[in-house]
């Protein structure tokens, strides 16, 4: 399970640079680099939507470790 994990933090530091980029410069790396209505932008989004959801998993399994 560390395997997904490190790839869902991965998903979730593009989707946090891909917002910062939004919210600094009004620039969204996703969209200029598979477009705006494209397959690839909607699994980039959706991935990164998954990821962000094993994340909160992470979240609460390191609380309950303390």
């Amino acid at each position: 399970m560390e395997t997904v994990q490190k790839i869902a933090l991965v998903f979730t530091i593009i989707g946090a640079i891909n917002w910062g980029l939004i919210g600094f410069f009004d620039f969204n790396l996703v969209t200029s680099l598979f477009g705006t209505e494209s397959a690839l932008t909607s699994i980039v989004y959706a991935l990164v939507g998954i990821a962000g959801l094993i994340n909160i998993g992470l979240l609460f399994n390191h609380i309950e470790s303390h």
